[in-house]
């Protein structure tokens, strides 16, 4: 990581940083990657090396054996496994963030107790199953059902894009408790995999190859009131509390993969000739790396500074839905010109069509960096 700056880290950041580089670049080298890629298989082992490594522990409180890991701490993190590979960072999100944040922020203690533990040691996977194929960025407007039957529920209908459903122990499903009460009707339930009447289903993606979006199906699916997340109609808070911390690992995860994208580029560049002289030589190429940097350089600084703001204990959703879009969109933008320098290398096989792939969902997947802009405006006091 050649461009890697770590001004403003602490040594125990850098270390997280050093640490987790070392580990993946020993159990995940590129050529393991590219054929997981090409296989479209989950990156198994080193999701067990980041467990065996104590990783999974890093966000959850020291009562639970974690580390109480602070905002900027992950984003470190996030951002160093980002540059690595982007399935293993969709894996460690989908459990430890998305699962565990919900397990640990809004199971009973009951509940907690018993999958928390489980799931630091790499012996639980989750998933968050919200989308529908009529509700994406409209959380609300989700038409799956959970009706009371007995000492539990049934759940009926359908989910979409689920990343990681085809390989998660548990699922935390959003569902209508209410269907006339809108976002008060909205309700978080835990919903096992093997439950009888649940049907995962991969779905063939463009990017993300590690790392699958599926459809499930729920088809009178019984889970007991225990699995109920909070009380029922508390599902929309629940989804709020944790949409900064969300948007600015997706921004760190953008830094990361643009690093990434610089490094892979670069080394061809100064080995590629072309009419006597390295390409790197030419005004053309290298105005594009100044570019790449310079985006780069955009994205850690917005995201770095919405971690900050958050440990300080501010109200930062601007900061982090700015971070979320600046950075995946300039992720996206750098994979673009990366593939530019490399050409028909870049375009036909190696990594480089891998990241340029990855980097296109940076924009739509989190909260599609439309409707972020439509938070972002609301913030601005703009009616007169």
């Amino acid at each position: 990581m050649s461009d890697y700056k770590t001004f403003g880290f602490t040594p125990e950041q850098v270390m997280i940083r050093d640490n987790v580089l070392g580990l993946l670049q020993d159990v995940l080298p590129q050529q393991k990657i590219a054929d997981l890629d090409l296989n479209k298989t989950e990156p198994q082992e080193a999701y067990e090396a980041l467990a065996d490594g104590g990783w999974l522990a890093l966000p959850f409180g020291e009562e639970w054996g974690g580390a109480a890991a602070t905002n900027k701490d992950m984003a470190v993190f996030i951002e160093a496994i980002g540059y690595w590979h982007y399935g293993i960072r969709s894996a460690y999100m989908t459990t430890v963030i998305y699962g565990g944040g919900h397990l640990q922020h809004h199971a009973s203690p009951e509940l907690r107790a018993e999958m928390l533990p489980k799931l630091i040691e790499g012996k639980l996977r989750m998933a968050i199953a919200y989308s529908e194929p009529e509700s994406g960025s409209d959380a609300a407007g989700i038409r799956t059902r959970a009706t009371k039957v007995g000492d539990g529920y049934k759940i009926n209908g359908q989910k979409i894009y689920t990343t990681n459903a085809h390989v998660a122990d548990y699922l935390v499903v959003s569902v209508k408790t209410d269907i006339e009460a809108g976002r008060r009707g909205l309700s978080l339930i835990i919903v096992d995999t093997k439950a009888e009447g649940v049907d995962i289903r991969p779905m063939d993606s463009l990017g993300t190859r590690t790392s699958r979006p599926n459809e499930v199906f729920f088809d009178d699916v019984y889970v007991p009131k225990e699995y109920l997340l909070g009380e029922e109609g508390s599902g929309w808070p629940m989804l709020m509390r944790g949409l900064n911390q969300e948007r600015l690992l997706l921004a760190a995860n953008g830094g990361g993969a643009s690093l990434r994208c610089i490094d892979v580029s670069r080394a061809f560049a100064r080995e590629r000739s072309a009419f006597g002289s390295k390409i790197a030589n030419y005004q053309a190429i290298s105005h594009k790396f100044a570019d790449m940097h310079a985006l780069t350089e955009a994205a850690r600084l917005v995201t770095f500074h919405a971690a900050e703001m958050l440990d300080a204990g501010e109200n930062a959703v601007s900061e982090t839905t700015t971070a979320k879009i600046v950075a995946t969109d300039n992720n996206y933008r750098v994979a673009d010109l990366a593939m530019q320098v490399m050409g028909g290398a870049g375009y036909v096989d190696g990594e480089m069509q891998r990241l340029f792939r990855e980097a296109r969902l940076g924009p739509i997947g989190g909260g599609s960096n439309e409707i972020l802009r439509n938070v972002l405006a609301a913030r601005m006091d703009l009616r007169g």
